[in-house]
């Protein structure tokens, strides 16, 4: 007795007793970045950020301001991840060339580790820029919120960038296998 199907029978998938959904991807791939995840994460990291700053401030110490350093840190990896996105998308759904299967898992988890770094981040610059609004009269908290707002934004670009290189993985559908 084998551990296969009988001879001339495909095997069970388990979508016809019920044990799979039937969105359940193919053996050996991955799913796309969930939305929501992201939402999730980027949350976790404003409550991470409001109390960071709140923690330091409580201590009688000073909240770390963002510089522009990371905000063109920032700019230039997600300048990276898009042009990264565009030529693997060129290459990959547009030309149809065949990429190394280590290259096109390098980028994907590139693309997936970007998104979600960037999502926490998005959340933690939000939650720095929530803790100085109260007090946005004065020039020092609004200059904060300024660049932590910029950072924030910064960062949503690393998520985009990031969903985009994911999205250019994907193997295109060959369109002889459509009946």
């Amino acid at each position: 007795m084998s551990g296969g199907p009988e001879p001339g029978r495909a095997p069970d998938d388990g979508r016809r007793n019920g044990r799979g959904n039937g969105n359940e991807p193919p053996p050996g791939s991955v799913r796309p970045t969930s939305r929501r995840l992201l939402v999730a994460i980027a949350v976790l990291g404003a409550a991470i950020g409001v109390t960071l700053v709140k923690a330091i401030e409580s201590g009688g110490g000073v909240a770390p301001a963002v510089s522009w350093l990371t905000l063109v840190a920032w700019a230039f990896l997600a300048a990276l991840l898009f042009a990264a996105a565009r030529n693997t998308h060129q290459r990959v759904q547009v030309r149809r060339e065949r990429v190394e299967p280590s290259r096109a898992v390098f980028l994907l988890l590139i693309g997936k580790a970007s998104a979600f770094v960037g999502a926490l981040c998005t959340g933690v610059y939000a939650g720095f820029a929530l803790s100085f609004l109260e007090a946005v009269s004065s020039s020092g908290p609004r200059n904060r919120v300024i660049m932590a707002g910029a950072a924030a934004v910064v960062s949503v670009l690393v998520v985009t960038a990031g969903l985009l290189l994911e999205r250019a993985c994907r193997i295109p559908e060959d369109p002889d296998d459509t009946p």
